[in-house]
């Protein structure tokens, strides 16, 4: 007897299809395909696999470039496990997807200036891509073929939450450094008013080492210059006539030095800021100025040091996460398959990578060569309105035969 739940998705999917069959029928008029998608599609074999592949050869001649989408014999469960592994591989393979884009997202903001040459860092072995998807082979030695669908999920699980854990900690720890890095560089730039002044001074400039005198580093607008120089020395009864000297000039505004007794600083200040002079918060300290030099120095040495070793290790772990993202579409190509067309099992899974322009044609062609599988399935269920049962099964698109969508647009893709 088939389990409860089986029997449960299959009503729910002939209900829907019936009520909808109309509104599927038609085949939309725009092209979804991107020329980074791939279809993954299975159909079931009659005296065997190969008889499956020769009619879909024949079928999508002219239409698509197609390759045999190897998957081996994997222990099957029962009916009961197969469904609650769809709709646990329906999850697996969103969560890998996602932290695909991210690993190359933040592989590409690692290169900076060198980010147009990310394509050549994503590799899986030795292969791109493309190569890896049409050249797919199960390997075995991360996903022993002796365990059961529910372990090779598990496996598969684990792996993808460790290389997102590992992102995150490594990502953190590099932009810290970066963030440190460019919040120095912040205060070396910018205007007078805002910019670390450590380089535009030097000893001379300061009284240094007095009990009674203090020097100060105050901000003058351009317009300002004459009013300034003409009346500074009256902000205070304790400034020094005459101490006040045109350190630097920068876009809008000039530095001036002015010295004056320490007592009176507040009041010079209160009255600087009353006519748009600006008191810069600056102590001449050689030390600290050593120190805040070397700094620098040593965030940009240790941000050398890590980069060559965090790119290998985006690049081994890209390889990583696009192998297991590729496996897990290989597990729901079969899971799907065999709930589909039942045991034995004999289906033909195949790589469809349609033409430019010929998506549309290409699907009708494969409705017209499958749709006596199930004559109900029409295309993409587009809301929870159209289909909540399937929608909250994660089938987002059903038709005669098995179909996933294969996005290959992580160098591109904006999600």
């Amino acid at each position: 007897l088939f389990p409860w739940r089986l029997l449960a998705m299959f009503f729910v999917r002939d209900v829907i299809h019936y009520c909808f069959q109309e509104k599927f029928t038609k085949i939309s008029s725009e092209d979804p395909m991107s020329a980074q998608e791939f279809w993954l599609i299975s159909a079931p074999g009659e005296k065997g696999a190969n008889d499956a592949w020769d009619k879909l050869e024949k079928c999508t001649n002219n239409l698509a470039a197609n390759n045999k989408f190897n998957i081996p014999d994997l222990k099957v469960g029962t009916l009961d496990q197969l469904v609650g592994l769809s709709d646990d591989l329906s999850k697996l393979d969103a969560a890998a997807e996602a932290v695909n884009r991210k690993l190359v997202q933040y592989l590409a903001e690692v290169l900076e200036d060198n980010k147009d040459k990310l394509a050549d860092h994503l590799q899986i072995g030795n292969k791109d891509m493309h190569s890896y998807v049409t050249r797919f082979q199960w390997e075995g030695a991360k996903y022993p073929l002796k365990q059961s669908l529910k372990v090779l999920s598990e496996i598969l699980g684990k792996q993808i939450t460790q290389i997102d854990n590992d992102l995150k900690a490594k990502a953190l720890t590099y932009n810290n450094l970066k963030n440190s890095l460019a919040s120095i560089d912040r205060k070396a730039t910018g205007s007078l008013m805002t910019k670390d002044l450590a380089d535009l001074v030097k000893a001379d400039d300061f009284v240094l080492e007095s009990e009674y005198l203090q020097t100060l580093l105050v901000v003058v607008p351009k317009l300002s210059v004459k009013e300034w120089e003409a009346s500074y020395a009256a902000f205070s009864d304790m400034v020094v006539p005459g101490s006040s000297k045109l350190i630097a000039e920068e876009g809008e505004f000039s530095l001036y030095t002015v010295t004056m007794f320490k007592k009176v600083i507040d009041e010079f200040k209160n009255a600087a800021r009353e006519k748009k002079f600006m008191v810069r918060d600056f102590v001449y300290d050689e030390e600290s100025l050593k120190a805040g030099k070397n700094e620098r120095d040593k965030l940009v040495a240790e941000k050398q040091r890590q980069y060559a070793p965090l790119i290998r290790w985006l690049k081994i772990n890209f390889g990583e996460i696009f192998a297991a993202y590729i496996h897990i579409k290989a597990l729901r190509v079969f899971v799907e398959s065999v709930l589909r067309y039942g045991l034995p099992v004999n289906f033909q899974a195949a790589v469809v990578e349609p033409n430019k322009s010929s998506s549309k044609k290409l699907r009708s062609e494969l409705n017209k060569l499958y749709s006596h599988l199930d004559g109900s399935a029409a295309g993409p269920i587009d809301t929870f309105e159209d289909s909540p049962a399937l929608m909250s099964l994660g089938v987002n698109e059903y038709y005669p035969y098995v179909f996933f969508a294969l996005k290959m647009d992580f160098i591109d893709g904006k999600r």
